[in-house]
């Protein structure tokens, strides 16, 4: 564990049982993790004259430092910062920021202070950061806040991949290769699913925490699986599960299905998609490749029919939302919070078509090179629901909401013979 020593940074070399707050934030990795201390005191560059007070700089609204570090391993990343403020301020993180296509790399959120005199830490969790040198710029807004250092601790490392499934995509008939009918009770299967953590933000400014081996969160009931999304706290912190066949099996092709019933309720943000198992931080995205199979938000569903829409969309390098240009579609559902209906792509070494309950509707065929066809690498499957966020969040979030489920009847995937 270091930062990067040619700023005269700190060498700290540590390694400790990790801790979350309560139950609920639990890792799977939780027995040995490392540590870097970052001191405000040796920032690289900054955007105003640095005012030095003992081990403390003042970083004044919208102004930002600096700073060099090297992460030791790839996985997420608890991140706190101890600071003081004479107001509301918040800190956020800004990672590579001298990358390529002049993005800005959000990896914490508001990690936000209250007005006090005296040194206070405050946290995020579930960073992503990838190993390697990172450029960063700690920003600072809605007022003024003494910096004194920044901690970042693993909190869940990275594991590969082992097992690919890449299917035949030639045949008359689809037969079943992989799948979860989520019968019994209690966990989901820890041989097919991981728990992606935290709550930093998820590159969609979203609110939630997503909590790991949580009943309260997901669960298996009534030959389902149940993601509940939960407002608790005195804060009315909002808390979910996003579960990732990452680190156990991935896929090539194939036809994969998931069948399920999304909630209503302004703010909510259900999905069921692929994403490259290129995945390591937020640099890696879009080029890894994303396949978006079920994504509904909630401002858009009928509270009382429960009628609304299904959108299905790739995103890459070449084409994503971000820029505006990405390619998707979307198609009308009826009662989908109280019947079952089937989502689903089909996907070649050439094309990817979407369906719903049978009918196609959506068509990606741009794979000309890797920019637009990352597809044939390996995608893990992700299931979550999301509250608010950039589109979630797009008409608010209804504030009588306490909870919505999410309901997923299967995950299948076939292949052609």
């Amino acid at each position: 564990m270091r930062i990067f020593t040619s700023i005269g940074l700190a060498i700290i070399f540590s390694a400790f049982i990790a801790c979350s707050l309560n139950e609920a934030r639990k890792t799977e990795n939780n027995d040995i993790s490392s540590e870097l201390l970052l001191e405000a005191i040796n920032y690289k560059n900054s955007s105003f004259e640095v005012e030095k007070d003992g081990s403390t700089i003042l970083i004044k609204e919208d102004q930002w430092l600096s700073y060099e570090i090297d992460i030791k391993q790839v996985g997420r990343y608890k991140v706190e910062v101890n600071a003081k403020t004479d107001s509301n301020a918040y800190l956020w993180i800004e990672d590579y920021i001298n990358n390529k296509d002049d993005r800005t790399y959000d990896i914490t959120g508001k990690i936000a202070f209250d007005k006090s005199a005296f040194l206070r830490s405050s946290f995020i969790d579930g960073s992503p950061l990838n190993k390697g040198l990172h450029n960063i710029k700690v920003h600072v807004s809605d007022g003024n806040l003494a910096l004194n250092s920044i901690k970042f601790t693993l909190m869940q490392e990275f594991i590969e991949t082992k097992i690919v499934h890449k299917q035949n995509m030639e045949g008359e008939d689809w037969y079943l290769v992989w799948s979860d009918e989520f019968d019994g009770s209690g966990l989901p299967d820890s041989t097919k699913w991981t728990y992606n953590i935290g709550n930093w933000g998820w590159g969609n400014n979203e609110p939630q925490y997503y909590t790991s081996s949580n009943l309260e969160n997901a669960r298996l009931e009534n030959g389902n699986l149940i993601i509940e999304a939960k407002k608790s706290g005195d804060n009315n912190e909002w808390t979910s599960a996003r579960l990732s066949t990452q680190g156990k099996e991935s896929f090539v092709y194939g036809k994969i299905e998931i069948r399920a019933k999304v909630p209503v309720g302004r703010g909510t943000w259900a999905a069921g998609w692929l994403l490259g198992d290129e995945y390591r931080d937020e640099l890696s995205w879009p080029y890894c490749g994303e396949i978006d199979v079920l994504e509904c938000v909630g401002f858009e569903i009928n509270d009382s029919t429960g009628n609304g829409k299904n959108h299905a969309t790739c995103h890459t390098r070449s084409y994503y939302f971000k820029q505006g240009n990405q390619i998707g579609s979307e198609i009308a559902v009826s009662s989908m919070n109280s019947e079952f209906h089937s989502y689903a792509i089909e996907w070649y070494p050439d094309v990817i078509y979407g369906f719903l309950d049978g009918e196609k509707y959506y068509t990606y065929d741009m794979n000309k090179d890797e920019l637009e066809w990352p597809f044939n690498k390996a995608q893990n499957i992700i299931l979550n629901l999301a509250i608010g966020g950039g589109w979630g969040g797009a008409k608010g979030i209804d504030e009588s909401l306490e909870s919505q489920q999410y309901i997923i009847d299967y995950v299948r995937v076939y292949e052609l013979k």
